[in-house]
Order: C-alpha cells, then structure tokens, then sequence
C-alpha cells in the first residue's frame, strides 16, 4: 500500500471517530431508548384490546414500516419547516429514528408478549392485580428476555443506519468523511476506513449481545431450577 495512502488513513482515522463517539454513538442510544417506549406502549396498547387505540397503533406501524427512513427524514427536517415547524439537525435525527424503530421494535415487543403463557395474565389478575400491574411486573419482564436478541439486532442495526442521518446535515461519521473526501479526492480509501469503524462498533456491540444473552439464558436456568 502507498505510503501516501496509509498517512492519509492514519491522519483521518481520529478526524471520523471523533464524530462517531460525539455522534454517532449519543444519537444510537437517545433513538433507541426512545423507541424501546414507543414500542412498549404500541405494544401493550395492541395487547389491550382497546379498539380505537388499537386502530391507531396498527395504522402507525403500518405507515412507518412501509416508507423509507430516508424519506421520514427529508419529511420532518426539510418538509415541516414549510409548515412553520423548525426542527435542529440532532433532535430531528432522534425523533425520526426513534418513531421508526419504535414501529419495528413494536411489533418484536408484541410477539415476545403472547409467547408469554396467558395463564400468567389470568393469576396475577387473581391475586388481584390490574391488567397494568399484571402487564408490568409479570408479561414484561418476561417478554424482554425473549425479546432481547432482536431488538439487540435492531440496535446495532441503527448504528450502521445514522449514517442517513447526513442527508439531513447531522455531523455523523459518514458526513465527516464525505468532508475529508471533498478535500482530499481519496473516496475509495476513506469509505473503506469508516465502513471499517461501523463494523468495529458492530463487533464490539454483537460481543456485548452474547455476553447478554449468556447472562440472561444463565438466570432464567437459575429460575427454572429453582
């Protein structure tokens, strides 16, 4: 490889981690635990039975899965403004990304629920439990654990999916290097370097997802046992 080429990696390799540690990483998990409650409401408001509400739930999955992210995006930061509604870059970033996986991670939410058994609904109801506190200190707990490989996946895919936040100016990873590349006319290499940074995030996030799903798997065997 040209030295030229491994100074230039080596030079910019702090300039497009930076806004990923600042950026990146802040705007993955402000969306994703945002969208965690999105999807625990839609979830349990499906689950309610409550038909207007139900409604309501079905028709916001429905859209927001079935429109590209890239166009929710260009919608809230460059279609609001005409209606006087001014959003920054970040928070309209978050707000996005969480309203979209919040429509995924619903219907994940949702699965996980009724794999629980509905014998569990009814005797926590018979000790006299509301259908909420049933819900929350009973179904939940369970269904999360089951839940918790996918929605991982769903995180570590949002990681990879900010990079769409550029479009909407959000200074990511991905615009930072569109930056170095518009000055330096390396595209190859430096696209290279950054898709090599998302997967060293990815790594170590899919490492973090073992050791969850170890530990989880681990204390439900201790509860079997027991």
């Amino acid at each position: 490889m040209d030295n030229s080429v491994v100074s230039l990696m080596l030079d910019s390799f702090w300039k497009i981690l930076k806004p990923g540690l600042q950026m990146t990483i802040p705007l993955t998990l402000l969306s994703f635990a945002f969208a965690l409650v999105i999807a625990t409401v839609t979830a349990l408001v499906q689950e309610a039975k409550i038909p207007v509400l139900r409604q309501l739930a079905r028709f916001y999955i429905w859209v927001i899965r079935g429109t590209p992210l890239l166009v929710q995006l260009f919608v809230v930061f460059y279609g609001l403004p005409s209606l006087g509604i001014l959003i920054e870059p970040f928070p309209a970033a978050v707000l996005v990304f969480s309203i979209n996986e919040g429509a995924y991670s619903a219907e994940t939410i949702r699965a996980a629920i009724e794999s629980v058994p509905r014998g569990q609904l009814e005797a926590g109801e018979c000790v006299g439990m509301s259908w909420l506190q049933t819900m929350w200190r009973i179904i939940l707990p369970q269904a999360l654990r089951t839940a918790f490989p996918t929605l991982f996946n769903s995180l570590i895919s949002m990681v990879k999916d900010t990079s769409l936040a550029a479009n909407i100016t959000v200074t990511e990873m991905f615009m930072q290097t569109q930056r170095i590349v518009a000055r330096t006319y390396e595209p190859l290499v430096l696209y290279i370097e950054v898709g090599i940074i998302y997967l060293l995030m990815c790594t170590i996030l899919t490492k973090v997802q073992a050791w969850g799903e170890k530990k989880l798997n681990a204390r439900g065997y201790q509860r079997s046992a027991a």
